[in-house]
């Protein structure tokens, strides 16, 4: 038995589909995966995967790479496809991997309602479900797993990224018993906490004796360098990372502060200790899930959501002080609240 994943972005929804990948694994599914560019390093060489299958970015689209990624999905033969993503790329490609069943959400479930018409099998989400990972789970009960409540990334360790990140933290002089690692970038601007408080985070950390070190992917390379300015000299700017790098480093860390973005969740899938910031998004929905973690959220502003995201939110309202408070606590340092809606 075959079965086609299809998630194709971002980081932290890639992440998040990794569970159900695994419980397919588990079940005696053959699994593949078909992914755009950005989040394929997650997935290459992933011990779950039997195939995987590089699709062109939607913003990129070119007709010849398009033909020869659907020649590629259907040489797999799968018996099944499941469209985790629930928009209309995700409903095509599904629908063009040829495989005798597609499974997907039902209209109400899905970021693109009228995406629903190209699965043939649609799901309704059950009601006792709340976190994405948990849904993500929830779509593969027509196959006749019930895997709900199951955290198996099973995120490989690539000996590139240990040397990368040993050579780099050896570089900064940075002891893994002293690292934390702050985020500051993202996806969503009305996702990010700013600059000036990721510095006033650094110098309380660095008081304390600890080493934070700002982490950036591309085209965050300035928002890094004004993290570590404002700092007034308590963080370091991180050297350059892969994503399996990222990873490495997250694990070596003793705390991970970010928003609702790929490293943050990459950080709870190898069970580093973190404090997640949020505002648009729905910790309940998209945070942490170790029972320790710490998710500070802005207060729901007033106007019409949806389950994906609230309207914008002023992250400034999570102030320094919360975010210091919040992660003294997960470090075992001082008490504190486990999550706070403030």
């Amino acid at each position: 038995m075959k079965a086609l994943v299809v998630r194709l972005s971002s980081i932290g929804d890639v992440v998040h589909t990794l569970p159900a990948a695994s419980a397919l694994r588990a079940h005696g599914w053959e699994v593949g995966w078909a992914v755009e560019p950005a989040a394929r390093p997650i997935l290459d060489d992933h011990p779950l995967l039997s195939h995987l299958t590089p699709l062109p970015a939607a913003r990129r689209f070119r007709l010849a790479p398009a033909r020869a990624a659907v020649a590629a999905l259907r040489a797999h033969g799968y018996d099944v496809a499941l469209d985790f993503q629930g928009l209309w790329k995700s409903a095509v490609w599904s629908r063009l991997s040829g495989a005798r069943r597609v499974i997907g959400w039902s209209r109400r479930w899905r970021r693109e309602p009228a995406s629903a018409l190209l699965a043939g099998e649609r799901v309704e989400l059950p009601a006792t479900v709340t976190h994405v990972i948990d849904e993500n789970l929830a779509l593969l009960r027509p196959l006749g797993i019930d895997a709900v409540g199951s955290r198996d990334f099973a995120l490989p360790r690539p000996p590139s990224a240990i040397q990368e990140v040993d050579r780099g933290l050896a570089e900064l002089a940075v002891a893994r018993d002293d690292l934390v690692v702050l985020n500051p970038g993202g996806g969503w601007p009305e996702k990010l906490w700013p600059a000036e408080s990721f510095g006033g985070l650094a110098r309380a950390l660095r008081e304390r004796g600890l080493r934070p070190l700002v982490s950036w992917g591309p085209g965050e390379e300035a928002l890094a360098d004004r993290v570590v300015a404002v700092s007034s000299g308590a963080a370091l700017r991180s050297f350059p990372t892969t994503l399996p790098g990222f990873v490495e480093l997250a694990r070596r860390a003793r705390l991970v502060v970010a928003a609702d973005t790929g490293p943050l969740h990459l950080a709870c899938a190898v069970r580093t200790p973190v404090v997640g910031l949020f505002g648009p998004t729905d910790p309940a929905r998209n945070g942490p899930f170790a029972a320790a973690d710490v998710a500070l959220r802005v207060r729901t502003p007033a106007g019409k959501g949806d389950r994906f995201r609230a309207p914008s939110a002023d992250m400034a309202e999570i102030t320094v002080d919360d975010v210091v408070r919040a992660a003294l606590r997960r470090l075992g340092l001082e008490g504190g609240p486990r999550a706070v809606a403030l």
